[in-house]
């Protein structure tokens, strides 16, 4: 087991007065966690803690899971947020993942799957914190924006800045589009989806800023080409 100092901290927000410390359990030998049993005190914490990374029911009462994560968000608090939820429906998950979200298990849930979805949501996290030159641009993750040398501003979304962020992290590397899936989605995911947020990406900021290796996958490209 690690020691406090190295273990990262961890919001679990789940009202199930069950579930919650169960949760809290599973997760206690490798994350400080803190509990959280409804919205509004979840709120208080993400606001006022210094998180690695945070776990947040869906179906909370007085403020619920994805009202959580857009007040979060529009205070600037960047934490990558994991939201359970016990409806795995498309629309459910999109609007969590709209609201800020980064990525979402349903329940019932493995407890092994929900550790490794952590584990690659601090990791990118962790790759992610600072600012990225990227050709003639400046990626910030933090703000989820980019900026060029020219002063032209472009704000991203959760996901288009997740994606940008992986890519540019690792200039020299060509990404599979089941692996970008895996990470940053969820396994079941249609890998169509890497290729819908590349769209985006080059249609905000440069046509070149993703570059296709066709038969392979994706690497970060230069925008100022």
């Amino acid at each position: 087991m690690s020691t406090d100092n190295e273990r990262p901290s961890l919001l679990l927000v789940e009202d199930d007065a069950v579930l919650g410390p169960l949760i809290a359990e599973l997760l206690e030998d490798d994350y400080r966690v803190q509990l959280a049993g409804d919205g509004q005190k979840g709120l208080h914490l993400g606001l006022t803690g210094g998180w690695d990374v945070m776990v947040i029911d869906r179906g909370l009462p007085v403020l619920d899971g994805v009202s959580l994560i857009a007040a979060l968000r529009r205070k600037g608090i960047v934490t990558p947020a994991l939201i359970l939820t016990a409806s795995g429906t498309i629309e459910e998950k999109v609007s969590g993942l709209d609201a800020g979200a980064n990525d979402y298990v349903t329940k019932p849930f493995d407890a092994a799957e929900l550790r490794a979805r952590l584990r690659a949501l601090i990791r990118t996290y962790a790759a992610a914190s600072g600012a990225l030159t990227v050709g003639e641009w400046e990626f910030d993750a933090a703000s989820r924006s980019a900026r060029s040398s020219y002063g032209r501003r472009v704000s991203l979304t959760a996901k288009e800045s997740e994606l940008l962020a992986v890519l540019a992290g690792e200039p020299d590397r060509v990404f599979g589009r089941d692996e970008l899936v895996r990470t940053l989605f969820h396994p079941t995911d249609h890998p169509g989806v890497i290729d819908t947020y590349v769209h985006y990406l080059r249609r905000k900021i440069s046509k070149t800023i993703v570059r296709t290796v066709h038969g392979v996958g994706y690497q970060i490209g230069d925008p100022s080409a």
